[in-house]
């Protein structure tokens, strides 16, 4: 069952409608990543809204996109160096990339009415904080990958993936919490809710299985756990 479905988000992502693949996966993502500090100035531009939030909003995200460039060009994740069609690339943008342009519009525009500002202080306070926890989280995590693999191949069991399996996916867990935390609304978190349990879960499975081939492998899944220390 996950392995079909694993299939069928791969063809989405990486073969839809057939054709060369002309596109590398990275290049995708990277624009939308980059545009997204234009994309909430616009916003901001637009409906003449220049709230705390706003700003706050702003920074963070687009900052994020600024960040994910320079790791994808110091200490790039093979997986996105793949090369895709013009309809996978159309697929991943409309499923996943785009969606997380939401939050910000709705932080925004007056689409959910004036009374709407997003989050207050106490919680634009905890989205900054979520936010520097993941991006720590991730950065590091894909930096030890990147360079351990490039000079010891095998199961990294060490440092950011000493306690649990998957940190760069729990940082990025963080960071696009943080987003939809300040947005308020449970828009953001249902598209996040798509988004973790239709592709990154698959992921992560299929990443632990691929795990499984190594001999200690089952001596490292006793002592760590999938995203959360002790727990989870």
């Amino acid at each position: 069952m996950i392995s079909s479905i694993h299939k069928a988000t791969h063809y989405l992502s990486h073969d839809l409608l057939g054709g060369p693949r002309v596109l590398n996966f990275n290049w995708v993502i990277n624009f939308q990543k980059g545009m997204t500090l234009f994309w909430v100035m616009g916003l901001m531009y637009f409906f003449d809204n220049y709230s705390t939030q706003a700003w706050v909003y702003l920074a963070l995200h687009g900052s994020y996109g600024i960040i994910w460039i320079l790791k994808d060009v110091t200490f790039p994740d093979n997986k996105w160096q793949a090369k895709i069609t013009f309809g996978g690339a159309i697929s991943a943008v409309v499923a996943v990339l785009g969606p997380y342009w939401v939050a910000p519009f709705l932080l925004i525009s007056p689409v959910l009415g004036e009374a709407h500002i997003g989050a207050n202080w106490i919680w634009t306070a905890t989205a900054i904080f979520v936010y520097a926890i993941g991006l720590a989280l991730m950065i590091t995590a894909d930096a030890q990958k990147y360079f351990t693999l490039k000079h010891q191949k095998g199961l990294i069991t060490t440092g950011m993936f000493r306690m649990i399996r998957h940190p760069n996916y729990l940082g990025e867990m963080l960071i696009y919490g943080s987003f939809a935390l300040l947005a308020w609304h449970w828009i953001p978190w249902a598209i996040l809710a798509w988004v973790w349990l239709g592709y990154f879960s698959i992921n992560i499975i299929m990443k632990e299985r691929s795990m499984s081939r190594y001999e200690e492998w089952s001596e490292y899944k006793k002592h760590s756990k999938y995203l959360i220390p002790y727990i989870f």
